[in-house]
């Protein structure tokens, strides 16, 4: 209450006060009457237990009280009247007594003026204010009752103008700078607020000059208490920040309006991406977690989804695929964590927007710029350093964001593997290096937004000869793309259009340097180079709209044409490349010419509140000069139906078609695989949704997906080999299938923890051609099966949990698990029996793929611990994020040698040594938002 202000002050009196109550008829002994209620005041008392009637009175009103008094519960006061400071009225103070009736439903049935000032006006105003108070019923015995009790109106003369002092200003969390709505502001030990914060944290508010002692509340933060001193007649501006009572809580996470219509999307949000435990901070690696995925290796970050190639999974950034989405495959994605708002995850059968895929689809969302203020970030870790920018321009409606990271991991972790292996070397110096930007500028137009976007990455790892010696030979692989995308979102049609232009170029190759004597000494050069190019300009569109709650439609088209070559500089050859230059293999070809298009629909459709049906339609035209054309047409529909408010049955299916793929996606190959034919597959999924209580969610699939054509090529061991032992001509393309069950229960972002536990059973086999061997090891017999898939993960366990422990510390683990995939050399090493030949010696021969063993199984812990403060602007974070924390090695193959015969009597014998590798990544970071 801010005292120079006109105001007022409630008393309650009831002790000793007067009690209305509306009686019987006849009751008790009372006189008869003719059935109609009437008054009968009777007096109440204080006591210790409160305010009380007699046990008299109370009998003879007929209330039940054991022998005892009947106790009275006060109204209380529940809507406030101020009273209005009377115009035209000036340098008068006075207070107005009031006796009020409140009746049975609490409002003011009655007012009468018992004492106080004798200016009219004050009175006219108490008496017109007071109508308007509302409390809650008085009640006696349990029984409403109407009271009356004082009430007391304080009236002070409000000062000039000339002599009141301001005080404005903001209040905000401090280290977010995030503005604190609805914070009240207590002055000098008044209980009543003077002010409130807007929706923007400010507030504003007059009173006398000199020293004030100003307290501020807001729910979540902790109270603060500030002293200023004001000056007659000027206006004070002021920023105040209190302290939240948790730095970066773990809220419950609302922001995803959509409604589940597929079969298995998985959506994830704010520390969900940034939070969990091994993944160095970056939202794609929590793919790698989740239910259906298996991996090439512990720490390689290309999911196997449902038993498929890492190529038939498509990875998009708001509709535009992106080639190489990982840094070095153990190394953080191309694209900043602060440009990603949620990541979606379809496992299998995702909507018909996604097309030229044979697996799953997951798509980065980029988040909306924030048109407040200045925004950035900066971190530094023991493999890169890198920041964002953001800036809005209000006056224009444009906003700027820039992000970018550069790595000096061959500083940091080159040595220390080669202090884990034992593979320094004094001649050679090992490298990993990478570097990444993204920029955007966003610009509303009316209804609409236009949207520039580019990002850029390049990696480079290999071993550097020293120049101080002659003719030592190096080697390395260097990748690059960059893409620029412009997008316009604008409504249409009653729904909201959207048109996308993309230009791209991507770049995969191998150095080879020398170290070579020149007669101005030693000197590293490059002697060759092969590398993959390829540039690509696209289009897209989209339109949306929704009809009405029972009906939905969106609708799309997309083009893209591709040139690709192949670049050859120096004495380098390619992997199989013939001297005479004469290669028929389409993929040493030097160029190919390649345009994808496709265009889509896909109906939502509500026939009741408790069915959802999602049918699709998709069709891709692929064409390769000269004169390679195939066409697809794939239909997709997923229903689902809620048997209750908690559980959700759900099945879907699909067709789907993508070009022949390699291990991962690369220039060149992917176009010029084309000339072998599509590969074709179903999917088909059922399964169920259930939220047993709130913050829990549990998901069960199981999926069946025949391959009816796959061309899945291995460079080395497919592509090279057929045309080595003359098998050129034959058809590349297999058959196959995968059928597994999923589950996931999971605790979304909320009560400061988020958490989950994916389990996946996979098969997946296709159906071969392989080669038996004799004794010897020669080829006696070339037949077919059906043989476990190279990266077929029969089980795959993942735990993760991330726990806010009190105000600012974070705790984080994740236990993963999985069995090994078959040792049929395709992804590792080929499996071999021991032999002896004719005079005895030891001998390794291959075993047919059919009779190929399995790499052992793979456990891991992984732990991380954050430190956050909040500062006057900033926010810090020093985090420690450890991959494979519990040092477990994981077998990739086997090495099959021969033992020193010095060492083992003068006779060799055989043996076979696991190649393994504890891969951790220890992870020290500190992080500064503003």
């Amino acid at each position: 209450m801010v005292s120079r202000l006109p105001t007022c002050v409630l008393l309650l009196a009831l002790a000793g006060g007067v009690l209305l109550f509306p009686g019987p008829g006849a009751a008790q002994g009372l006189p008869p009457t003719t059935g109609e209620q009437r008054a009968v005041e009777v007096d109440v008392h204080a006591t210790d237990a409160g305010t009380a009637l007699s046990a008299e009175d109370a009998r003879r009103l007929g209330l039940a009280t054991d022998g005892g008094e009947a106790t009275l519960v006060p109204p209380v006061l529940t809507q406030e009247s101020p009273a209005a400071y009377p115009e035209g009225l000036e340098g008068v103070d006075g207070k107005v007594v009031l006796e009020l009736r409140v009746d049975e439903q609490g409002g003011v049935a009655e007012v009468h003026v018992t004492g106080g000032t004798s200016e009219k006006a004050l009175v006219a105003s108490a008496v017109a204010a007071a109508k308007g108070l509302r409390f809650s019923p008085a009640t006696l015995g349990g029984q409403p009752v109407s009271v009356r009790l004082p009430f007391v109106y304080r009236f002070e003369a409000p000062l000039p103008e000339s002599l009141m002092s301001h005080l404005a200003g903001t209040v905000r969390a401090r280290g977010t700078r995030r503005p604190i709505v609805g914070a009240a502001l207590f002055l000098d030990g008044s209980t009543t607020p003077a002010a409130t914060t807007d929706s923007d944290g400010r507030f504003s508010l007059k009173t006398l000059p000199g020293g004030h002692e100003l307290e501020i509340r807001a729910p979540g933060h902790a109270p603060a208490t500030f002293e200023e001193v004001l000056i007659t007649g000027e206006t004070l501006e002021v920023l105040y920040r209190l302290e939240p009572l948790v730095v970066n809580p773990y809220e419950t996470v609302v922001r995803d309006e959509r409604e589940r219509t597929e079969v298995s999307r998985i959506t994830l949000h704010e520390q969900e991406l940034r939070e969990v435990p091994g993944t160095v901070g970056d939202p794609f690696r929590v793919v790698m977690l989740m239910p259906g995925v298996g991996s090439l290796a512990s720490g390689i970050s290309y999911p196997v989804v449902r038993g498929s190639q890492p190529a038939a999974t498509g990875f998009f950034l708001d509709g535009v695929r992106i080639p190489m989405l990982y840094h070095l495959l153990l190394g953080p994605a191309v694209v900043h964590p602060d440009f990603i708002d949620s990541i979606d995850f379809h496992a299998g059968v995702p909507p018909a927007q996604y097309g030229r895929l044979l697996g799953g689809a997951v798509e980065g969302r980029i988040s909306r710029p924030r048109e407040d203020r200045l925004h950035y970030t900066v971190y530094a870790d023991l493999l890169n350093s890198g920041g964002f920018v953001e800036y809005p321009f209000a006056s224009t409606g444009t906003s700027v964001s820039v992000a970018g990271r550069v790595s000096y991991t061959g500083l940091v972790m080159v040595p220390l593997a080669e202090a884990v292996n034992g593979a320094a070397s004094d001649d050679y110096d090992g490298r990993a290096n990478f570097w990444d930007y993204q920029a955007r500028v966003e610009q509303k137009l009316g209804e609409g937004r236009l949207r520039l976007f580019a990002l850029g990455s390049s990696d480079d790892f290999g071993s550097t000869p020293v120049p101080h010696k002659p003719y030592l030979t190096g080697f390395g692989v260097h990748t690059t793309f960059h893409r620029v995308d412009l997008r316009g979102t604008h409504p249409l049609a009653g729904g909201e259009g959207e048109l996308g232009l993309t230009w791209g170029v991507d770049d995969f190759g191998f150095i080879g340097e020398s170290t070579v004597q020149r007669p101005q000494g030693i000197q590293l050069e490059r002697v060759g180079e092969y590398t993959l190019r390829q540039m690509s300009f696209a289009a897209r569109s989209r339109w949306e709209r929704r009809f009405s709650r029972f009906l939905e439609l969106s609708a799309g088209a997309d083009v893209e044409h591709r040139r690709a070559a192949v670049i050859l500089r120096g004495t380098g050859l390619a992997p199989g490349q013939r001297e005479d230059g004469l290669n028929d293999d389409p993929f040493q070809k030097p160029s190919s010419l390649a345009t994808f298009s496709g265009a889509w629909t896909q109906l939502l459709w509500r026939p009741s509140p408790l069915w959802t049906v999602s049918a699709g339609l998709r069709a891709d035209s692929y064409h390769l000069v000269p004169g390679i054309s195939h066409l697809a047409l794939e239909p997709r529909l997923a229903v689902r139906h809620a048997l209750s408010e908690s559980l959700t049955l759900k099945a879907g299916a699909g067709l789907f078609h993508q070009p022949p793929t390699v291990l991962m996606h690369l220039p060149v190959l992917d176009t010029s695989g084309l000339r072998y034919g599509l590969q074709e597959g179903l999917q088909m999924d059922v399964g169920a949704e259930w939220k047993p209580t709130d913050g829990w969610e549990v998901n069960v699939d199981a999926f069946y997906n025949p391959l009816r054509r796959t061309v899945e090529f291995d460079l080395t061991e497919v592509a090279l080999d057929r045309r080595r032992i003359g098998l050129t001509g034959l058809d590349p393309a297999e058959s196959g299938y995968a059928y597994g069950a999923e589950l996931m229960v999971r605790h979304p972002l909320g009560n400061n923890w988020f958490g989950w536990v994916s389990y996946s059973f996979l098969q997946s086999k296709r159906r071969q051609r392989f080669a038996r061997f004799d004794a010897e090891g020669n080829v006696v017999d070339w037949t077919q099966g059906t043989l476990p898939f190279a990266f077929e993960q029969e089980h795959v366990l993942n735990a993760a949990l991330s726990y806010k422990l009190g105000k600012d510390i974070t705790l984080g683990a994740v236990v993963h698990f999985n069995t090994g995939r078959p040792e049929s050399g395709e992804v590792t090493s080929k499996t071999m029996s021991a032999r002896f030949d004719e005079a005895g010696n030891p001998l390794w021969v291959r075993r047919g793929m059919d009779s190929a063993e399995r790499l052992p199984p793979f456990f891991r812990v992984d732990f991380r611990v954050a430190k956050s403060w909040a500062l006057e602007d900033l926010t810090m974070d020093l985090y420690l994020d450890i991959l494979n924390v519990s040092l477990q090695q994981e077998v990739y193959g086997y090495f099959y040698g021969f033992s020193d015969p010095k060492e083992t009597g003068g006779r060799s014998v055989h043996e076979r040594e696991p190649v393994a590798l504890p891969i951790i990544l220890p992870m020290l970071g500190l992080k500064a938002t503003y």
